[in-house]
């Protein structure tokens, strides 16, 4: 397998974080050779198992993908270099030693860098004790800055308040962060709520991006941006209870949230209906079903040209559909005049007035 850094066109504009559930993984694995060097996805396992291993072997090789086992225990077989896969290792401030010294050999070993994960409502030390923190990850892994791209996580941010709040803090951390020269600097947050089962059934339901909204006010600052895909960056969300036929679809500051639970008639024909309501709405891509894999796949049980699939699948059609989407705003917003890209080492800019809110408030009905 041909090394995930090699035959790159360009670095990527967008870093999403995904569970190495089925659904995110299978979503990675349509992406179009194209638009596969343009994303860093960072995975978060949480489980090691064969079908985890299987499908990283099988991703597009242009595609650099970054691995956070934070979740797994701290053993051998939590090492990147033992997986034989290319990989990207994710690092956190506060690794052990042992976990460090594994992530520098993973390194080394493939892509010649890695992702540094400052998570913005956890890693609240100070600018003297990131600094210490940054130098023990650059001396026990062997990098050095301009081989770690960072992460600034700013995690839930499922409304206003979470935005005013995360982000005079991600812009401390900005000025920090130029102190170094890093490789790249990212902001990452979630918006979706963590538990869409409260949402009404039965209609579209918009849900403001509020991790989009953070990142537009952040402009002024030249950061890359990443996002939590159609999940909640909410631990153990989404995992267990709602069960009724979902898609979360992905438009322009918002997300419209299906939830289908009309009783009667076969489980094939209620989903049916879901994604004829889908693609007869406004926000229904003109290019249709060549927009992304996702698309493709809720047009044909549109049309009822095939079942409805699980829970797992409406999972992979929706972050399918969305990272197509937000590569394309990204990729817009790249042709027209904005602010130029981070870099280390200049002055921090000044703070522009920020973004208007919604008006209409954080979450409503489809009217």
């Amino acid at each position: 397998m041909v090394p995930a850094h090699e035959g790159r066109a360009a670095e990527p504009v967008y870093r999403p974080i995904l569970a190495n559930r089925r659904g995110e993984l299978e979503a990675l694995g349509h992406l179009d050779d194209v638009v596969a060097p343009l994303l860093a996805p960072v995975l978060q396992v949480s489980v090691l198992d064969q079908f985890t291993l299987d499908v990283l072997r099988r991703l597009p090789d242009g595609l650099l993908t970054a691995v956070d086992v934070t979740g797994l225990p701290d053993a051998p077989e939590a090492e990147l270099v033992r997986w034989g896969v290319p990989l990207v290792p994710v690092i956190g401030l506060a690794d052990s030693d042992r976990r460090l010294v594994a992530h520098g050999a993973a390194a080394r070993a493939h892509a010649q860098r890695a992702v540094v994960r400052l998570r913005v409502g956890h890693d609240r030390a100070g600018p003297d004790a990131a600094t210490a923190a940054a130098e023990r990850v650059w001396r026990l892994t062997g990098l050095v800055p301009e081989q770690c791209d960072l992460l600034l996580d700013a995690g839930d941010v499922c409304c206003r308040a979470d935005v005013r709040v995360a982000e005079p803090r991600v812009r401390r951390l900005s000025e920090w962060a130029r102190r170094h020269a890093w490789c790249s600097v990212s902001v990452a947050a979630g918006g979706m709520p963590p538990a869409v089962s409260a949402l009404p059934t039965d209609e579209p339901v918009r849900v403001d991006r509020w991790d989009w909204q953070l990142w537009q006010r952040l402009a002024d600052l030249g950061v890359g941006y990443g996002d939590y895909g159609v999940g909640s960056a909410v631990p153990g969300a989404d995992q267990a209870g709602d069960r009724l036929p979902t898609v979360r679809y992905t438009t322009d500051g918002a997300w419209w949230v299906y939830r289908w639970s009309r009783r009667g008639g076969r489980g094939d024909d209620r989903f049916a209906d879901l994604c004829r309501t889908v693609v007869s709405a406004p926000h229904w891509p003109a290019t249709g079903a060549a927009f992304s894999w996702g698309d493709h796949e809720i047009l044909r049980r549109a049309r009822r040209g095939a079942g409805a699939g699980s829970a797992s699948n409406w999972a992979a059609w929706s972050t399918s559909h969305h990272l197509a989407h937000v590569l394309a705003a990204l990729r817009q917003r790249g042709r027209e005049s904005r602010p130029g890209p981070w870099r280390s080492g200049q002055a921090p800019p000044e703070r522009g007035r920020p973004a208007r809110p919604h008006r209409n408030g954080e979450t409503r009905r489809a009217g």
